[in-house]
């Protein structure tokens, strides 16, 4: 009935490059490199939604090397992902997604980033959790070479659930 899928991404920082984190434009001196906007957040939770079904990675649905995806808005891609997990049977329950950067701060923009999920995957807000870490200036995270994110979602069928509710 329940089906849970983790998720994770990486990208380099770059000097000149949009910082954006689940939908929501960070200022910051550097962004992700990447063939889309390079929104690490949104990556992990749709490999995490995709995990959830074993339906492989965001690179087997949507590659690099496809110029459709070049420069795109990551959200349309979770969109798009969302949709597949609902042709499926299953219904999203609730996200839990960590991003791991040390700078900049970006407790202030979770409040909107929380928004943007919940409105794209259809649930409540308070079933969308985003949180932010550093690495304690350890490693590529740590001295702003880079950015990470981690992401958990638990799905269900709907179709079983709703038999199992009757």
């Amino acid at each position: 009935m329940y089906r849970i899928g983790n998720g994770y991404d990486v990208h380099q920082l770059i000097e000149g490059k949009k910082l954006v984190l689940c939908g929501v434009e960070v200022p910051h001196t550097a962004g992700e490199m990447a063939h889309s906007d390079g929104d690490v957040a949104v990556h992990a939770i749709i490999d995490a939604l995709l995990g959830a079904l074993a339906l492989g990675d965001i690179g087997s649905h949507f590659p690099d090397t496809d110029m459709a995806y070049a420069g795109i808005d990551s959200m349309i891609l979770l969109r798009k992902t969302v949709t597949l997990i609902r042709e499926k049977g299953y219904d999203i329950v609730n996200i839990d997604c960590t991003i791991v950067l040390q700078r900049p701060k970006i407790r202030n923009y979770i409040d909107s980033m929380r928004e943007n999920l919940s409105r794209v995957l259809e649930i409540p807000e308070d079933r969308v959790s985003v949180k932010a870490k550093t690495e304690e200036k350890l490693g590529f995270t740590g001295d702003g070479s880079g950015i990470k994110s981690y992401a958990v979602a638990l799905l269900v069928n709907r179709h079983i659930a709703s038999e199992e509710t009757r």
